[in-house]
């Protein structure tokens, strides 16, 4: 990614509203915002224009500029399979499961910074071959960090 580690960090914990596509959302309503908070047990969660919040999940490390471990505590949600939460869409917020998002970012250059993202234990979701789907084609990881990088170029 053409931007230094501090930036590319930032980028994706405090830039995260200027990416993360609001059609991605287990809101009722809108969504206004998605907020990473900065620090270990911290929420990962989204907020809409009415202010209903959805936790997505928390911080499970936290070491800026470095490295970022996220739980995903969002199940599969898929009508007439699985019971919906007090949240809507494919997903629904679900505190005892748990997969995990980790980023590494590594300095390779003066603006230069490689961003790895594994999402492991997908095996814990409901349905493992629908959530993977999702997440591996239009719309999921490939998109959301096409979008994280154009950001984090132009931030």
């Amino acid at each position: 990614m053409p931007a230094d580690i501090n930036r590319a960090f930032a980028a994706f914990v405090d830039g995260i509203d200027s990416w993360w596509p609001v059609q991605n959302s287990i809101t009722r309503a809108p969504q206004a915002r998605v907020t990473i908070e900065p620090r270990v047990g911290g929420r990962w969660y989204e907020e809409s224009v009415d202010g209903e919040q959805c936790d997505w999940g928390k911080v499970l490390t936290w070491d800026p500029p470095h490295r970022l471990v996220l739980a995903w505590q969002l199940q599969t949600a898929i009508p007439g399979i699985t019971g919906g939460g007090l949240c809507h869409g494919f997903w629904r917020f679900e505190p005892g499961m748990r997969t995990e998002v980790e980023l590494r970012f590594t300095t390779l250059g003066p603006r230069r910074t490689k961003v790895d993202l594994e999402h492991r234990h997908l095996d814990r979701f409901v349905h493992p071959e629908h959530a993977r789907s999702y997440l591996d084609n239009d719309g999921g990881w490939p998109e959301l960090l096409d979008r994280y990088t154009r950001a984090a170029t132009t931030l």
